[in-house]
């Protein structure tokens, strides 16, 4: 369907300590000109379909990252969210340690 964001194969959910507190924290000052690239860079990816307008009271702020080419890379500082979740009990292998028990195969 033409327009319509693609449909995805995973299912992702985080989940958050019990009585967790909203986070929302203020956004970080942006120059005119990260601000025009926060709109150019939001508006693509909406275009896309990777992200949709959000009413949620929840809120991390965005900066930009320079690259060696000059262009920015926009970032967002998750910290505060990440410190409400719950860890994986069961992460991904590291990938040494995969390669270690193909080794001999």
């Amino acid at each position: 369907f033409i327009g319509f964001t693609p449909s995805r194969e995973i299912e992702f959910r985080t989940d958050l300590i019990h009585g967790a507190m909203l986070v929302a924290k203020s956004p970080y000052r942006l120059a005119p000109t990260e601000m025009q690239e926060l709109a150019n860079q939001l508006k693509e990816l909406q275009d896309k379909g990777f992200i949709r307008p959000s009413s949620s009271p929840w809120g991390a702020p965005v900066l930009f990252v320079k690259k060696k080419d000059g262009l920015f890379r926009m970032c967002i500082d998750y910290r505060e969210l990440i410190k409400l979740t719950i860890k994986n009990r069961y992460p991904l292998p590291r990938i040494h340690d995969l390669f270690d028990q193909l080794q001999g195969s």
